[in-house]
């Protein structure tokens, strides 16, 4: 079925434009690329077996990703892993199409994976009210916490980090220049953000707090030389645990606002 994206869609034309932002696609560190926009990351991995991309952008994104590889002298056929980081359309949607285009395999976490698979939110996900559907994914591997991806030359580790939704996986790896090599994190949101009248202090929300927490020790923990966020406006220096500090505060003042604690 043709997926068509509508004005009401977060991901609709009115809001695309937003996410859509040109940004040059620029090589970060060793075999380590941004291919993405100006306000929504897209990685990329070269190793000796062909690429590997993390996240797919919204659902219009595809034809802008593909070009951006074009740009760095790859094919869209060269990509034969993508990494899904969480199952929003924003991040998710144009998964589908780079899958299509490229013939990839795509790997997520299984609450990740269940929700890839429908394109449609899950209904306990603290943003379910303002979430569109976006276009379904049809193959994919699911992947566990540590889990090791080899491709080629490269082994990726997933790095479980819900909360912002419950199948969030951040992504690490080695990139290395000569003798010089740096741990790259690429990693999903840890922003504590929901719909209108959501309360992460309700028994529905807990969860979703003590997830948080997990999430916040783990990225403190990384090895983590470069980082890569999903929205780069959300990466104000600090590294991985700068990131986590400012996560963990912004969800510690919006329970003091819901509690009045």
């Amino acid at each position: 079925m043709l997926w068509l994206a509508t004005a009401s869609n977060a991901a609709g034309p009115a809001n695309a434009q937003r996410w859509l932002q040109p940004s040059e696609p620029r090589r970060l560190f060793g075999n380590s690329y941004a291919v993405g926009f100006g306000d929504l990351s897209v990685g990329m991995i070269r190793t000796s077996a062909g690429l590997i991309l993390i996240d797919g952008g919204v659902p219009q994104a595809p034809r802008a990703i593909e070009a951006n590889l074009a740009k760095l002298g790859f094919s869209i056929r060269d990509v034969k892993l993508i990494l899904s980081t969480e199952p929003h359309s924003d991040h998710a949607g144009g998964i589908a199409g780079l899958a299509r285009d490229s013939g990839a395999t795509v790997m997520a976490s299984a609450p990740a994976a269940r929700v890839l698979r429908t394109g449609r939110a899950d209904p306990a996900d603290p943003q379910a009210a303002w979430l569109d559907d976006f276009p379904p994914v049809a193959r994919l591997r699911m992947v566990r916490d540590r889990q090791a991806i080899r491709l080629g030359d490269v082994t990726v580790i997933a790095v479980a980090t819900p909360g912002h939704t419950m199948g969030s996986m951040s992504w690490r790896w080695q990139s290395c220049e000569g003798r010089q090599c740096r741990s790259m994190v690429f990693a999903s949101s840890l922003n504590a953000v929901a719909a209108d009248g959501y309360r992460f202090s309700s028994p529905a929300g807990k969860p979703f707090v003590a997830a948080f927490r997990h999430s916040f020790a783990r990225m403190r923990a990384l090895p983590c030389d470069m980082l890569t966020t999903s929205h780069p406006e959300l990466d104000s220096g600090g590294g991985c645990r700068g990131y986590a500090d400012r996560a963990e505060a912004r969800l510690n003042a919006r329970l003091r606002e819901e509690t009045g604690k």
